[in-house]
Order: structure tokens, then C-alpha cells, then sequence
């Protein structure tokens, strides 16, 4: 296990590297940098201050050179300073990166406890009234944009029925209730859409397990249904359900933009997003990378989970 974890720690080098690399050359694809959209279009500069401002952000220097320069100091930790506000870009994300966890972790934990139940029952009922229904639900859940449900659940929750806030964060440590509320109505939005996906996989996979040779052998022994399926065939189930959720995860740290924009939660997503918008380079490589680096750890996390769910999974 530790050779494999080695192995897989010194794979992620080249994968982050180029990561970084694709979206600095992006950023720098997209017209228009910092200094035009601080100092706007309908004032008018003159170039040589134009060219004095991109020297003081240090974009009149070569294309490999900004890189090598980014890098090095992002080697040593140091993610650089907003060219907006001048503040440290590491110091932002620490304090936005626990917001965009706690979305996703009540996200996940929304899906999981519909797609679990719901693809279990659909199974065990296949071609009857609970299949059907869990087939609407997922039909629904993967054709409704997150964004339009989460909008949805505002008009209900929030200006109808008064239960919940519509927008707003608080940090979890702050008040841990007053969080939660908050936080319910966004992870709502992004777990309905991931527990519609992750049924399927639930109840396909159910259904595969179902119709094993050591299934059949339990319920010739006299087992009851319940102690079949949730002894012998769910443990067996989730491990492509583990792959699906741990990519999930991974994409909820980085798919949070939208929610986040809607919501108002000052998460990596909505960082990420006025970066682009402002074009200010650093804020976007600094939270692209600790997503790419959130997304291979979880995807390491996953392997070594398939480990702990089926005993005959092992790493040389």
C-alpha cells in the first residue's frame, strides 16, 4: 500500500504541472487583461501609461517567464497576490476553501442518503411501481440544470413558504446552526442532481449483485431479503459507487460556481469566477490548482477505500 501511495504522490506532479500550465496559457488566451478592466473602456490612457501599468503587474514580460516565475514561488507555497486587491492569494483561499467543502460535503451527504435507499429499492422491485419511480427521479434530477433548481427552491422554501434563507453564509465554526440553515437550500441544488446519478449506478450495480451464484447460495440457506441484500450484496454494490462519488466530490469542489453565484457564498468557485471576469491571472491559477490538487487527493482517497470495501483489492 505505501509503494502504491508513493507511486500515485509522485504521478500527481505531472498532472498538477499541467494543469497549472493549460490554464495560464488560457487566461492569457482570453482578450483584455487586468489593466483594461481596472481602468475600463471609456476612460482614455495613453499607451505609454498602458504599458507603465503592465509593467508594474509584471505582464510585459515574456509568456515563459510570467510562468517560471509563478511557479517557482508556487513551489515554495506562495500562490502570488491578487492584482486587484493587492491581497495574498494562499490567505483568500483559506478562508473561501471552507465554504466550498461544507457545500460539498451536504451535498454528498443529500445524495447519499436518497441514492442509496432509492437504488436499493429499485432493485429489489425491478419492473415494478418503486422502479418506475426511481427511474422519474432520475430522469428528472439529470435533466434539471442545478442552478434552475436551486432557484426553484428559493421561490418555494425561501419566499413562499418562509422556512429557509435565501442567500448568505456564516461560517460553520461561528454558529454551527444558523450555518447549516444556510447551507441547506445551495446543497440541496447540487445533491438532488448528484443522487439522480449515483442511482443509477446504485441500482445497476444492485441488480448485477443480485443475480450472483453466492446471493442465490445465501437465500437458499434461509436468509431473510434484508439480511441478503445488506450483508452480502451491498457491500459488493458500492464500489462503482465509490468511483462515481468520489469523481462526483471532486467536481462538486470545483462545480460550485453557479451555486455558489446564486446563493452568495464566498466560496473557491465564486473567487475563481471574479478572477476571470477582473482577469486577474494569479486568483485563477491559485484556486485551479488547490481544486486539481483537492480532486487527486480525493481520487487517491477512493483507491484506497476500494481497499476497506472488498478485501480481495490489493495495491503492490
Amino acid at each position: 500500500m505505501l509503494v502504491f501511495l508513493g507511486r500515485r504522490f509522485l504521478l500527481t506532479i505531472p498532472t498538477l504541472f499541467g494543469v497549472a500550465l493549460v490554464v495560464f496559457l488560457l487566461m492569457r488566451a482570453i482578450p483584455g487583461d487586468v489593466v483594461t478592466q481596472l481602468v475600463g473602456a471609456e476612460v482614455e490612457i495613453s499607451p505609454e501609461r498602458l504599458a507603465e501599468l503592465r509593467r508594474i503587474f509584471g505582464l510585459d514580460l515574456p509568456i515563459h517567464v510570467q510562468f517560471a516565475q509563478w511557479l517557482g514561488a508556487a513551489l515554495q507555497g506562495d500562490l502570488g497576490t491578487s492584482l486587484r486587491t493587492g491581497r495574498s492569494i494562499m490567505g483568500d483561499l483559506l478562508l473561501r476553501f471552507p465554504a466550498t467543502l461544507q457545500l460539498s460535503l451536504m451535498s454528498l451527504a443529500i445524495a447519499l442518503a436518497m441514492a442509496v435507499p432509492i437504488g436499493i429499492v429499485a432493485a429489489r422491485q425491478r419492473g415494478r411501481w418503486p422502479d418506475y419511480l426511481g427511474s422519474v427521479f432520475v430522469l428528472v434530477g439529470l435533466s434539471v440544470p442545478s442552478f434552475f433548481l436551486g432557484i426553484l427552491l428559493i421561490l418555494l422554501f425561501s419566499l413562499r413558504l418562509g422556512w429557509l434563507p435565501p442567500a448568505g453564509f456564516v461560517p460553520f465554526l461561528e454558529d454551527p446552526l444558523e450555518s447549516t440553515r444556510r447551507m441547506i437550500l445551495p446543497a440541496l441544488s447540487l445533491g438532488l442532481i448528484l443522487a439522480a446519478a449515483t442511482t443509477r449506478i446504485m441500482r445497476s450495480a444492485m441488480l448485477e449483485i443480485l443475480s450472483r451464484d453466492y446471493v442465490r447460495t445465501a437465500r437458499a440457506k434461509g436468509l431473510s431479503e434484508r439480511r441478503v441484500t445488506l450483508t452480502h450484496a451491498l457491500r459488493n454494490a458500492l464500489i462503482p459507487v465509490v468511483t462515481v462519488v468520489g469523481l462526483q466530490f471532486g467536481s462538486l469542489l470545483g462545480g460550485t460556481v453557479i451555486i455558489e453565484q446564486v446563493f452568495s457564498i464566498p466560496g473557491v468557485g465564486r473567487f475563481a469566477l471574479e478572477g476571470i471576469n477582473l482577469r486577474d491571472y494569479p486568483v485563477v491559477q491559485g484556486a485551479v490548482l488547490l481544486i486539481s490538487g483537492a480532486f487527486v487527493f480525493v481520487n487517491l482517497l477512493v483507491d484506497v477505500m476500494y481497499a476497506l470495501i472488498d478485501p480481495r483489492v490489493r495495491y503492490g
